[in-house]
């Protein structure tokens, strides 16, 4: 199949204005956030890759191995002329594991929130499957969105939604979450979901705070971001990162961490930091297998089939929309 990546490119991810607006939202609550779908430009993109190949960072490759697993498995259980829609492609690593398995399928649409990330990994893909429609949208994937259609009909829907990014919502955000998945696939539809699990505390702090320092500079580029986009002003080596376990909501919190009582200007604004408060940048929730059956089954999914490693440190589950 020709390249044709451009005309066929959708851009409807998030601009500036909105940038700013969820920014100086966030900052103004008590505590401090910011949405972590803002951690990936270009640069946090890449540091993103970086992370997945390190020691302490089990999902990726946890995951990997449990998709080159039961890859075939998986795919039997999609059937043939499906339309793949990833949600959140970053760079299409696992999602090969699948392409190279699932037999004809009517199209793939990798859906990510950076652009140049997006169009580099769709034109990858598009150049090794070369029967294969790639149909890439820059999106948030937590707004409705416009699915292109392939040109060749699907006989069903299916979402994969690799790397536990379900984890990042709270309870009521990833309820609402499936129900746009389940909108999105239709009835008859599927997802094919990660799915980190509950583990020790130790497992759990090392991934999210690594050795190398890797993790720390992608937290801390979300205000190099905030500084070239937005023309804030924060000083970015006086914010350091952290990353804790909560028992009781389940979850990995990451924060930056003022060093100093100290006030960053953004678009007019002056926002106060004292020392040791922090923003929160990210929660990553785990969970156990009939916790995330439940919360799926709010949305309208069943879970069909479940694969985990020997170790059950992450799942990868099938679930099914009624007909």
């Amino acid at each position: 199949m020709a390249s044709n990546l451009a005309p066929q490119f959708a851009d409807e991810a998030p601009d500036r204005l909105q940038f700013l607006d969820d920014t100086l939202t966030g900052l103004r609550e008590e505590p401090k956030r910011l949405p972590c779908k803002y951690f990936y430009d270009e640069t946090g993109s890449a540091l993103f890759d970086r992370i997945c190949d390190l020691p302490e960072y089990y999902p990726t490759r946890t995951e990997r191995a449990i998709m080159a697993a039961h890859a075939d498995a998986m795919a039997d259980e999609i059937g043939a002329d499906a339309l793949l829609v990833e949600y959140g492609s970053g760079s299409s690593l696992k999602t090969r594991l699948l392409l190279d398995v699932l037999e004809r399928p009517a199209g793939y649409v990798p859906v990510d929130i950076s652009r140049a990330h997006l169009l580099k990994s769709a034109a990858a893909i598009e150049t090794e499957y070369l029967d294969l429609e790639v149909l890439p949208v820059a999106a948030d994937f937590t707004t409705s969105f416009t699915l292109p259609e392939p040109e060749r009909a699907a006989r069903r829907r299916v979402v994969y939604f690799p790397g536990s990014t379900i984890g990042n919502f709270t309870e009521k955000g990833a309820v609402a979450l499936l129900e746009g998945v389940a909108e999105c696939c239709g009835p008859g539809g599927a997802l094919l979901i990660g799915v980190d699990l509950r583990k020790d505390v130790d497992t759990l702090e090392r991934a999210y705070d690594d050795s190398a320092g890797v993790t720390a500079a992608f937290n801390r580029n979300l205000l190099v971001r905030m500084n070239r986009e937005l023309g804030a002003d924060f000083d970015v080596d006086a914010f350091e990162h952290s990353a804790v376990w909560v028992e009781d909501a389940g979850r990995i919190e990451m924060h930056l961490v003022s060093r100093s009582d100290q006030a960053v200007s953004l678009d007019g604004e002056e926002i106060e930091f004292e020392r040791g408060e922090s923003i929160c940048t990210e929660h990553s929730h785990k969970y156990t297998l009939e916790g995330f059956a439940a919360l799926a089954a709010r949305a309208g999914f069943r879970v069909q089939e479940v694969w985990t490693d020997e170790d059950a440190l992450f799942s990868v589950q099938l679930l099914e929309l009624p007909e």
